[in-house]
């Protein structure tokens, strides 16, 4: 994950706004894992929030919730943060943010064991989009055209 993190970061930090291989790749490309394929997905939405930058307007800057707060007091339960909590940050998929103690009490589960778990629960809910019959026919018979008139090869 560290060298997923570092290129995505490189990546985007010089202006790339499409990456081809970000997801779930080891080996140098030679392999790929599930697991890592779900733990980089869910870098890749951390960067898209990243790359969303700071809001500096009215809401961004909550001026009048230090108005509503005062000094010495707490912003919890104020009509900003009450209006704002639940999408002022992004949730990770992977991501464990409890405590060590409530982790440990928990299972003790990490990322991978997480992320082994997400894409079978993923895997196993999927459902296909609707296709028009006539469609996926003619589809079909393209493919299958196509792969009958050249050698397979390894690539």
């Amino acid at each position: 994950m560290t060298e997923s993190t570092l290129s995505m970061l490189t990546a985007v930090h010089c202006g790339a706004n499409f990456v081809l291989h970000s997801a779930g790749f080891l080996d140098g490309l030679l392999s790929m894992s599930y697991e890592k394929f779900v733990m980089d997905a869910d870098l890749c939405g951390a960067l898209h929030t990243y790359l969303d930058g700071v809001s500096v307007d009215d809401n961004g800057l909550a001026l009048d919730a230090f108005a509503e707060v005062g000094p010495g007091n707490h912003f919890f339960g104020c009509a900003h943060t009450m209006a704002n909590y639940e999408t002022a940050f992004r949730d990770s998929d992977v991501a464990d943010v409890n405590s060590f103690e409530q982790w440990t009490a928990s299972g003790s589960e990490d990322a991978a064991a997480r992320a082994n778990r997400l894409w079978r629960q993923r895997l196993a809910d999927y459902e296909a989009p609707p296709i028009d019959p006539a469609v996926d026919e003619a589809l079909t018979d393209f493919i299958g055209r196509k792969k009958s008139s050249m050698e397979d090869t390894w690539h």
